[in-house]
């Protein structure tokens, strides 16, 4: 049986995951009581015997007791030998802002005397340690809910058993560096081919923009090098048990260079024995290699 316990920031896309495990067959419960938690878990593993579906609780500020006994409830789990997962979703403080104005919801910590930017961060101090302890961190910022619903379903299947899963993503630094990279390698020193006229409104995907930069010898230095770096490492975190590692390709406005660079990457992994996936941040897509 597989366990999982979502958490994350209000307004993170909390419900968003739920539903997305209850499209694999998950039976989710919302804000779980903290005192019901390992009876709950006791009895999923006791009707586990008989075909019973996987279970996803989601905790979050809502359940003050849970969080404060935090340490003893994961311990209880533990000692019914139930090994569980855990999700936690994060965004930024000012796409935060923006959701709940825009959804006119109340966040969970307000009240006529703390204002809303007060409770989001009240909240965040409040989950650290949720957020720490988290096998998974996802960074909803600039995600989509269709990308994020994506992010759960393999988040769900690595832990099923499946090989580790490399992803490889493009970012400008113009728009701030992704949160949730592993490494992040900065390609701001090649060539440039938003300056040549005819290539500006191209990407990294067009031919045009991949013969411009093919021409460059620092080009293919700066693949080959982070090529050998990510081949001499992964190893390494294979062996803690490491079931995601995310890969940043920054380059000024994230369409051009970078592009290129993170898609050269997947293709040359994509017949190693992992997982790839190729995202570019600054036109939301996510392919599979």
């Amino acid at each position: 049986m597989n366990f999982f316990l979502v958490s994350g920031l209000s307004g993170s896309g909390k419900s968003i995951a739920l539903q997305a495990l209850e499209d694999m067959g998950y039976y989710c419960i919302d804000n779980l009581p903290a005192s019901l938690l390992s009876r709950f878990a006791g009895d999923a593993l006791n009707q586990s015997e008989n075909g019973s579906k996987d279970c996803a609780v989601s905790i979050d500020s809502r359940n003050r007791q849970f969080l404060r006994s935090l340490p003893a409830n994961l311990k209880e789990l533990e000692q019914l030998g139930l090994h569980y997962k855990m999700l936690f979703l994060e965004a930024d403080e000012e796409i935060l802002v923006k959701r709940f104005s825009e959804t006119r919801r109340k966040h969970p910590l307000t009240d006529h005397r703390t204002a809303l930017i007060e409770g989001i961060q009240k909240e965040k101090e409040l989950l650290e340690p949720l957020a720490m302890a988290a096998t998974r961190r996802i960074d909803t910022s600039d995600t989509t809910r269709q990308e994020l619903r994506g992010l759960v379903r393999d988040f769900a299947g690595r832990e099923i058993g499946e090989s580790l899963m490399l992803l490889f993503e493009s970012f400008g630094y113009k728009h701030s560096v992704p949160r949730d990279a592993d490494f992040v390698f900065d390609v701001r020193c090649l060539p440039n081919p938003y300056w040549q006229e005819s290539l500006q409104p191209l990407t990294g995907l067009d031919d045009q923009v991949q013969e411009f930069l093919l021409k460059s010898e620092r080009v293919d230095q700066m693949i080959k090098q982070i090529r050998e770096f990510i081949t001499y490492w992964l190893p390494a975190f294979q062996q803690e048990n490491r079931s995601y590692i995310t890969v940043a390709i920054g380059c000024t406005g994230g369409r051009h260079r970078s592009v290129f660079i993170a898609d050269k990457l997947a293709e040359h992994f994509k017949n190693k024995p992992f997982h790839v996936q190729v995202r570019h941040r600054e036109f939301p897509n996510t392919f599979e290699i």
